[in-house]
């Protein structure tokens, strides 16, 4: 895999025009890789642009890699476009760190993730996946939409009073 550099950005946009789905493949993966670390930090610094820091509810990359957690890259042929991750709790997997590069959007690279990350936390014996997002992510929001996620309360550790958060659930078919 390679990191998609700021240069290689500039001509993804003509690229991904010649994109079809069969360019798009996601594998398990880890967070800590340069190439997957490099779109986690565009996430930070895109997320901290649309909210104050305490309500980010960022998880560090040790987390993400470590057995409690499931990470997937999404790539273009070979280049990192795309990441998610889930976090094994008790009863539920949560859905953590999905981004896709601004350049590689629309073209279906969040649903096959959330596939993929669906598969995995069913695979592992949960029916029930949450998530937390943010009131200013209308794009997320109507992905989530779209693979039948549903408003819930809040869970776990989140406050139960942060005004730019929004708390969604997914029961898993067999």
């Amino acid at each position: 895999m390679k990191s998609a550099s700021p240069d290689l950005y500039r001509c993804l946009r003509y690229y991904l025009v010649m994109a079809t789905p069969e360019d798009i493949t996601v594998i398990r993966a880890d967070p800590r890789q340069p190439e997957n670390s490099a779109l986690i930090e565009l996430l930070d610094n895109y997320m901290l642009a649309l909210y104050p820091a305490e309500s980010t509810h960022r998880i560090d990359l040790t987390t993400l890699a470590s057995e409690t957690a499931r990470f997937y890259s999404a790539l273009l042929n070979t280049t990192v476009v795309g990441c998610g991750g889930i976090l094994l709790a008790s009863g539920y997997a949560e859905i953590k760190r999905i981004f896709v590069s601004p350049e590689a959007r629309g073209l279906g690279i969040g649903r096959k993730l959330l596939k993929a990350l669906e598969t995995e936390a069913r695979s592992l014996g949960f029916d029930l996946l949450r998530l937390e997002t943010g009131i200013y992510q209308p794009e997320a929001l109507a992905l989530f939409d779209a693979m039948e996620f549903t408003t819930c309360s809040s869970f776990g550790d989140y406050p139960r009073d942060d005004p730019n958060s929004i708390f969604m659930e997914k029961r898993l078919g067999t």
